[in-house]
């Protein structure tokens, strides 16, 4: 008969078998930044981001060449993006269900070994007919790392830490959707858009393999006592105007940022820019604003709030698409540089707030976020692609603007009125000093900023 481990108090028999085997007396809290743990979980989880954004994102940077080797319009072509993301945003909410009853890491594995085997397959697809369910069968099995990664750092990471390692992850996945486009449209230059599309797939199998071999088993998780106890999970995480103000965050930005993404290379490739599909391609260093800006979100919130980062964030978007109108190159790279880290650090934080908001339902919340997100890329981005063939980019440039708008307005109606009633932080405030509770359980003195 197998022995019991005993417990201490608010520990699963999972937990006290981890404590017991690396000789800990108290419950797991989670890892601590400067830690070995908390090292391993950040390179894991960038490398996992390179794997899933790397390939989900690997047409985009090529749709131009793709367009002209199929003989489609760019918003068709745009399709082979939209169908992955779609598909994305449908299978997150299946993914955390896995992932509540068979753990975080497990679930992250398996979706990113899936996805790398059919991103070896995309590229022979012969014409649209084949590719777009290819793209959406992968777009599916990616859906599970970003369903539970913020899920899995809230529970892994110390909650004083947590902000931090999250805006780390986020600035992991503009790695990885920065190499997938640059990676793909400098093969694609020199041997067609079909090999840039595999030389991304390989890159997916590699960084796979650093997530598997680096990755900490789970701590925190607790599996959900039944399989189908998600429903009242999924509820809670819908019942709170806060955590909707955060969906539409993802919704509305994404569809902004995708937009912007699908259809500027065709809009610099024609005149009066007229420039080289590799030089389209090295837009997207552009990302790297965002690697820099979510990182800084992240810290800035610890001082400022959330709230008001979100609405700076989100104003430079607004601004830098409205540069981007000019006709001068220089001008349009400033404007895309400007949206670019306005996203990124908008995301950050909007992604981040999700996971520490949400009291019960945590990974449904994580994958409610995620699903708007991808939802936002998938129809608003297809949307953002036909405003650009019916009316070109000065219509594109409103579309997006409108996008930021709406956006601004649910964070300034429901997350400003939510963080009044003390349920996340927003505008920074002051409290009377007696101790106060931490989502994660941890007590902290209540006038000290919350961090999540």
């Amino acid at each position: 008969m197998k022995r019991r481990l005993p417990t201490v108090a608010g520990m699963t028999e999972d937990q006290a078998r981890a404590g017991r085997a690396t000789g800990a007396g108290e419950p797991f809290t989670g890892h601590a930044r400067g830690g070995r743990g908390y090292r391993r979980t950040v390179v894991a989880l960038f490398a996992a981001g390179v794997a899933t954004f790397a390939q989900l994102y690997s047409v985009q940077a090529v749709l131009p060449a793709l367009a002209g080797g199929l003989r489609v319009d760019p918003a068709r072509a745009a399709l082979g993006v939209s169908v992955a993301t779609g598909a994305l945003a449908l299978s997150v909410l299946g993914w955390s269900a896995l992932a509540d009853r068979f753990g975080r890491v497990r679930v992250m594995a398996a979706s990113v070994l899936l996805a790398s085997a059919l991103g070896l397959a995309v590229p022979a697809a012969g014409g649209l007919g084949l590719l777009l369910p290819l793209r959406a069968l992968q777009g599916a099995a990616l859906g599970g790392l970003p369903a539970v990664a913020v899920a899995y750092v809230a529970e892994e990471v110390r909650a004083a830490d947590v902000t931090r390692a999250a805006a780390a992850y986020v600035s992991g996945t503009t790695i990885g959707g920065l190499l997938g486009r640059l990676v793909s449209s400098a093969v694609a230059d020199v041997a067609g858009w079909r090999a840039g599309v595999l030389a991304v797939g390989v890159l997916g199998v590699l960084a796979s393999v650093v997530f598997l071999l680096v990755v900490p088993p789970s701590r925190g998780f607790r599996r959900a006592p039944r399989a189908g106890r998600s429903g009242p999970r999924l509820r809670a995480a819908l019942a709170d105007p806060g955590l909707l103000a955060l969906y539409a965050q993802g919704l509305l930005l994404m569809g902004a940022f995708s937009t912007v993404y699908n259809v500027l290379g065709f809009r610099l490739l024609a005149e009066p820019f007229g420039v080289s599909q590799t030089v389209v391609g090295l837009l997207f260093t552009g990302y790297l604003a965002g690697t820099v800006s979510s990182a800084v979100a992240g810290r800035a919130a610890e001082r400022w709030g959330r709230l008001p980062v979100l609405l700076t964030a989100t104003a430079a978007m607004a601004a830098g698409v409205l540069v981007t109108a000019s006709a001068s190159l220089p001008a349009v790279v400033a404007g895309l540089l400007l949206f670019t880290a306005g996203f990124f650090a908008a995301h950050a934080i909007a992604s981040g707030w999700t996971g520490g908001r949400a009291r019960t339902g945590r990974a449904q919340a994580s994958a409610l976020y995620t699903l708007a997100y991808y939802a936002g890329s998938s129809g608003l981005g297809w949307a953002g692609s036909a405003v650009f063939t019916a009316a070109g980019w000065p219509a594109v440039a409103g579309f997006v603007v409108l996008l930021c708008a709406l956006a601004l307005g649910c964070a300034l109606v429901l997350l400003r009125s939510a963080s009044g009633r003390g349920a996340g932080a927003g505008w920074p405030r002051s409290r009377p000093r007696t101790a106060a509770v931490t989502s994660a359980g941890c007590s902290r003195p209540s006038g000290e900023p919350t961090r999540w």
